[in-house]
């Protein structure tokens, strides 16, 4: 199949080669080639025939018999989706069509397609808003004594970082994984990435970037920082080892190694993905593959205690999360479709305080940052579930919000998370799988949700970037938000509003690797990875800023 190309004038010309297509023609070569060879061999069979029958003419001829059917080949072009024709599914442009015989990929419901989901026009539709309740039990009564006051009364603007400040283009060698912000140096953001490669980068003097290879060896899933040293970092890994990194030397070492033997088969092979930290026991928790939880002591770096089943057995947990007041209390999620909730002073198999449901993989669950009141989950059939009290009715969620995060690919996994800002407990930050038609380019927004309503508070985007970005970390402090998206690292920040909008700073865009060379007029994608889009015609990298600055210039990786 031809490439498909998108030009402009400011940018120079790009050729990229759809993956999918790519795959999709090799393997339609691949089946007819060998139905050339079958029929090649097959005319071979008759002519074998056709001499044995003139040699032995006294014998009965039996070749007719033997002989097979003509195989036709058709071109009639099929739907990739249900392999039936009439109609096609797949992107067309910028827009992705979905394929009518199945249900919607948005809202996984009959009737209708993904282009005309009521769920994509307004997220916030079928959602009950948050009702203002009155004390009347003993427990909402100590709810609204001692958790209530934390809470805002009055919800405050949405402050949403639309803009990006700066950015380290290509800076992973494998698409990014995780991002943490330093817990006392605002400009410090730590990433780790699929090769299990760990990067600190101070994303305001920009070009001071340091990215140490030797911490793991495959996907690094998880890290948190030492309450007791920021200068040292936990991370937990694919490669079954938790490890303590030293963020200066880059000097790490194993605390726990699920596989001292190396690799026996994958029947065996232990991942780690949960890591948590109880800072009132000075404990780390980390979670593998089988669903077995690990206690570690973070003052002696020892494990203590036998592992203990939190999900079902065989399953991977998925994530962990501690309450911000009473940390004794703990979040799993897990591949079994369950939430639950523990009591870590009587944590045992089969103890879990409530189980609370889900139609498919929980990719996370959080606490509300502030009163720890609230549960925020996001699951793989496109749900982002609320409970507004975990005091209350933990049967079902209070809310449910439609949103695109189900992908079929080889992606991180989105996970909605709170904005730590937000002392109303309300606004979400998540990244969005399917993509939006903007003016003829396929992007794929971030989207900044109010959970109390279901409604788009906003949705960030910019037109050079058409990967996609799971990975999205708001500042504790700063109206920063931090994504990755592939192997690039993006810092937005609210957009400055004035008159004369200042031009874009090239020297706080950063080029590694290949992506410099290529700046520099060389014709090849702008960005690859995991995350790349089919629907994305042709990648571009940042228009070049006309400000003629001698400092500031781009340093290769």
């Amino acid at each position: 199949m031809a490439p498909h190309t998108r030009g402009s004038r400011s940018f120079p010309k790009v050729l990229i080669e759809r993956d999918s297509d790519t795959e999709e023609s090799s393997s339609e070569d691949d089946g007819y080639g060998g139905e050339v060879q079958n029929a090649a061999v097959e005319e071979s069979e008759e002519e074998e025939d056709v001499v044995a029958e003139e040699e032995e003419k006294d014998e009965p001829s039996t070749s007719t018999k033997n002989r097979r059917k003509p195989i036709t080949i058709s071109l009639k072009k099929l739907c990739k989706v249900c392999k039936k024709p009439g109609h096609e599914a797949g992107f067309r442009g910028a827009t992705y069509i979905d394929c009518p015989m199945k249900p919607c990929f948005l809202c996984k419901m009959p009737g209708h397609t993904t282009v005309n989901c009521p769920h994509r026009v307004a997220t916030e539709y079928g959602v009950s808003p948050a009702p203002l309740k009155s004390a009347h039990s003993s427990v909402d009564y100590v709810f609204e004594r001692q958790l209530r006051p934390r809470v805002s009364a009055i919800k405050p603007a949405f402050v949403i970082p639309n803009e990006v400040n700066c950015a380290v283009i290509r800076y992973h060698s494998r698409r990014v994984t995780c991002l943490e912000f330093h817990p006392t140096s605002n400009n410090i953001l730590i990433s780790g990435d699929k090769k299990g490669q760990l990067g600190v980068w101070d994303y305001v003097k920009v070009h001071e970037r340091t990215v140490y290879s030797n911490i793991h060896g495959c996907i690094l899933n998880n890290m948190k920082f030492n309450p007791m040293n920021d200068g040292t970092v936990y991370g937990a890994s694919s490669d079954g080892t938790v490890s303590t990194t030293d963020l200066e030397t880059g000097i790490s070492s194993t605390l726990l190694n699920l596989n001292p033997d190396g690799w026996q088969g994958p029947s065996t092979w232990r991942m780690l993905y949960g890591l948590e930290m109880n800072t009132e026991k000075r404990t780390l928790i980390a979670a593998d593959n089988f669903g077995l939880l690990y206690t570690l002591d973070m003052r002696s770096n020892n494990v203590t205690g036998k592992p203990i089943l939190v999900h079902k057995k065989g399953s991977k947990v998925t994530g962990l999360h501690c309450h911000p007041l009473q940390p004794d209390l703990l979040l799993s999620c897990g591949n079994d479709h369950f939430a639950r909730i523990w009591d870590m002073r009587m944590l045992e198999a089969g103890s879990s305080i409530y189980n609370l449901a889900h139609k498919r993989v929980v990719n996370s669950a959080y606490f509300s940052p502030h009163s720890g009141s609230k549960i925020l989950t996001t699951s793989q059939d496109n749900r982002i579930r609320i409970w507004d009290s975990i005091f209350g009715n933990m049967d079902s969620p209070s809310r449910e919000i439609v949103h695109s995060h189900d992908f079929n690919r080889h992606l991180t996994p989105f996970k909605a998370e709170w904005d730590p800002k937000d002392v109303s407990e309300s606004l979400v930050v998540v990244g969005r799988y399917i993509s939006e038609n903007y003016n003829g380019v396929a992007l794929h927004p971030i989207d900044f949700i109010d959970i109390s309503t279901g409604q788009l508070v906003a949705e960030v985007m910019d037109p050079n970037i058409t990967t996609i970005s799971p990975v999205n970390k708001l500042h504790p402090r700063d109206d920063v938000l931090a994504s990755g998206s592939s192997r690039s690292i993006f810092i937005w920040r609210p957009e400055e509003k004035f008159e004369l909008k200042r031009e874009r700073d090239e020297s706080r865009l950063i080029l590694c690797g290949k992506a410099e060379k290529e700046r520099k007029g060389k014709k090849s994608e702008y960005d690859s990875g995991d995350d790349f889009d089919d629907g994305a015609s042709k990648k571009k990298p940042f228009s070049k800023s006309k400000s003629k600055s001698n400092g500031g210039s781009k340093r290769k990786c």
